[in-house]
């Protein structure tokens, strides 16, 4: 069953970078709205006459936490309608038409092999939900996890700090950044370098990809030529 079109309520923008801001939307009429990490909502922009230019589909960066609140994390597209509206239009209070949750990206609770969460940019909303939301419940996989995340500049990197706060809460857990156009004390690359490097014994695994189509595309390519069968890989494409 489809989840009905509610209004919901802008209540808190933070700017994360340069170009990206965290948008924080409350739905007053839920005691709680209901999600399973990784899944996203689609917002109703008033940017388009036909219903289907003015939707928008934004992972949810929040874990579920029995409130009604939600976060989104968007970046600014030059161009871009919608991002367009949400930066220069939208305040504290500005009301919005979303519906939600959506979307079958979650983590299975029994599954074999490492798991890799790889993504860019934004991409690593519903990660940052999953890892959350793990560690707030003490949940334990028996699997190593590798959060591997490509951004252009250190300026570019979001939720930096929690991600290393995860890091040290949970057992298993690695983040590993990667810089494409900077040099600093971490690695310094694209993405797809890091996991062929950690999976050169091509052990047993599972791969999450979220992030721009190139990159999705690019690593589904490695991966399989690693010897992967596709099934062991899951993806939410953006744009």
């Amino acid at each position: 069953m489809t989840a009905p079109w509610r209004t919901g309520v802008f209540t808190e923008i933070i700017q994360e970078t340069p170009n990206t801001r965290r948008f924080r939307i409350r739905i007053p009429e839920l005691e709680s709205f209901d999600f399973l990490p990784g899944q996203f909502v689609t917002l109703d922009l008033p940017i388009h006459e036909r219903p289907a230019r003015r939707w928008r589909s934004y992972s949810i960066a929040s874990a579920p936490d029995g409130t009604n609140e939600i976060e989104l994390v968007i970046v600014l597209l030059e161009g871009g309608a919608g991002t367009t509206y949400l930066f220069n239009e939208v305040q504290p209070g500005t009301e919005v038409t979303l519906r939600g949750p959506l979307g079958v990206f979650t983590l299975p609770e029994a599954i074999e092999g490492d798991l890799f969460f790889i993504c860019t940019g934004t991409g690593i909303a519903p990660f940052r939900s999953m890892l959350t939301y793990m560690r707030n419940h003490g949940i334990t996989r028996n699997q190593n996890m590798y959060l591997l995340l490509g951004t252009r500049t250190q300026q570019d990197l979001l939720y930096h700090r929690e991600m290393q706060q995860l890091e040290a809460a949970l057992e298993r857990f690695r983040y590993i950044p990667t810089l494409s156009r900077e040099q600093w004390e971490g690695h310094s690359g694209y993405v797809h370098t890091l996991y062929e490097t950690i999976l050169e014994d091509k052990g047993p695994a599972h791969f999450f990809l979220c992030g721009w189509k190139e990159m999705i595309n690019e690593a589904k390519r490695r991966i399989q030529a690693m010897g992967y069968d596709r099934k062991a890989i899951h993806q939410e494409l953006y744009g």
